[in-house]
């Protein structure tokens, strides 16, 4: 018989700002259920595939007043920056809304221990929707005080993931679908205070995921874009090879004062 499935902490954490910016962070969960624990693979128990230290990186949102949401689970419970049906989003090779190979194109599973349908439906009501609603009100709530809103979808991959892409992502993938999900000002913003020393494209490989895409409704005055951060840019890169996260302290302060300038650019664009 089936355990009843439970979250052991809250599917997300909120804060509200006073700002029209709100930051998603939907890939930077490490939590797990039970019964996920339970069947991953020896390496899928590192949560490669995690954007790392996201929150971190973004620790002075409070202090310009920009509200966040983000995610508490792992992607390997449920990937909140997919539809809720599962339509694929690119044409090439990708994961689902409940991954079942790694980003290194191996399985996420043990054979056998993949969660059951009973448990992925309880991901959906007990995560997914709730997060979805949460971006959704905070959106119309922001939209309603300011005349608009934006939406910033933080995130972070591996520099070389050869299953998804060829060759080294620049340091920072911007992505606005295409130029459909956001205001061009907002694209004009964040790519033109970049620092020469970081690297950057804009709709290259990551053109923006489902949060995007869903959201960036900018003739309704809701703006969206999606930030695909190489963890080159922040993370120890020996550790790294070894399936080891670490904070490289030397690129931090560089990179979030980056981040922290691309943040406020955000906020000053006018419409």
């Amino acid at each position: 018989m089936a355990t009843q499935a439970s979250l052991t902490v809250p599917a997300f954490e909120f804060r509200q700002g006073d700002s029209p910016l709100l930051v998603s962070m939907p890939h930077s969960g490490l939590n797990l259920t039970a019964e996920v624990q339970a069947g991953l693979s020896d390496q899928a128990k590192k949560l490669p595939d995690t954007d790392w230290y996201i929150p971190e990186l973004y620790d002075f949102l409070e202090s310009l007043g920009v509200g966040f949401i983000k995610a508490n689970y792992s992607r390997y419970v449920i990937d909140l920056n997919r539809p809720y049906d599962d339509k694929p989003l690119y044409t090439t090779k990708t994961t689902g809304l409940f991954p079942d190979i790694l980003f290194e194109d191996s399985p996420v599973f043990v054979e056998g221990k993949a969660p059951s349908d009973e448990h992925k439906a309880f991901c959906k009501e007990q995560i997914w929707t709730p997060y979805h609603s949460t971006i959704e009100q905070e959106l119309a709530r922001l939209k309603a005080k300011f005349g608009y809103a934006i939406l910033f979808d933080a995130h972070s991959i591996a520099a070389q993931v050869p299953m998804l892409f060829d060759g080294t992502l620049p340091d920072f993938n911007w992505g606005t679908n295409a130029g459909e999900s956001c205001d061009v000002a907002i694209a004009n913003a964040v790519t033109q205070i970049m620092r020469p020393n970081y690297t950057q494209v804009l709709n290259g490989r990551f053109k923006g995921g489902y949060i995007t895409r869903h959201f960036g409704q900018p003739n309704d005055g809701i703006h969206a874009i999606q930030l695909e951060l190489s963890q080159a840019t922040y993370l120890n890169d020996e550790m790294a090879t070894r399936s080891e996260y670490q904070l490289d302290d030397s690129k931090r302060a560089f990179i979030q004062q980056q981040l922290k300038d691309v943040i406020e650019a955000c906020q000053h664009v006018s419409f």
